[in-house]
């Protein structure tokens, strides 16, 4: 049985049939799509089964994405997927050898998260060894409101001083280290009680060194004393 005509969809006889493009032509039907050029094998183009001639041949062209809410919720979406994969391939490379760590802004919250904590186990250090000392003052200074009236009357043969004359003596400054005078290099701003706020050219007065890390001293424009870190000020 002869088969059909894959333009007009009449029968094609053997003597004037064209096999091409998985169908059968006429020859005159074997045309291209646009112009209707009529188009032999050596010169037509087929594109989606169909003859094309090469002037009309459909070109495919690129086409640029629209920046659209969703197109850039995928970028982010990509970028926190890309995040997570590094995060992870670092916690499995972690502690198979040294490597140089990218200083990112999550590198950077860690090391000032460990610099916090070993300025607060530093303050702490501290204050139970400055406790430690002020110890046996302090035993004596903690008697009731019966005691206190019960060591009156002995006041009229000898004088013993009160208890809050000698926290603050304990609590006073170092003695200054032969009038040592320091100048502020970079503003630093006080994170315990027990240190003092300055800015960059504040003149530090009474200075004592602690250790390598702090010192002691007055900031001579607010007359405030604490401790200060060595390396926010340099000596003049």
């Amino acid at each position: 049985m002869n088969p059909l005509c894959g333009r007009c969809n009449r029968v094609v006889y053997p003597t004037e049939k064209v096999n091409c493009l998985d169908k059968y032509w006429h020859k005159g039907c074997f045309s291209c799509e646009t112009c209707k050029m009529t188009l032999n094998m050596k010169n037509y183009k087929g594109f989606d089964k169909r003859p094309y001639c090469n002037a009309h041949y459909p070109k495919t062209n690129f086409t640029a994405v629209a920046d659209t809410p969703e197109n850039r919720r995928l970028k982010e979406q990509t970028k926190m997927q890309s995040q997570v994969l590094y995060k992870e391939e670092f916690e499995k490379n972690k502690g198979k050898g040294f490597s140089v760590v990218a200083d990112t802004p999550e590198m950077q919250r860690i090391k000032k998260t460990q610099d916090n904590i070993s300025n607060i186990k530093y303050h702490e250090e501290f204050e139970k060894s400055r406790m430690g000392g002020e110890a046996p003052p302090h035993q004596p200074s903690t008697p009731t409101s019966a005691g206190y009236q019960q060591a009156a009357p002995s006041q009229n043969f000898h004088y013993e001083p009160t208890p809050e004359p000698v926290r603050q003596a304990a609590a006073a400054a170092p003695p200054p280290s032969a009038g040592k005078r320091y100048r502020a290099v970079y503003d630093y701003a006080a994170a315990d009680e027990d240190e003092v706020s300055f800015v960059d050219g504040d003149m530090i007065l009474e200075v004592q060194q602690i250790d390598e890390g702090w010192m002691y001293g007055r900031v001579e424009r607010t007359g405030q004393r604490g401790m200060l870190p060595a390396n926010y000020v340099e000596a003049i």
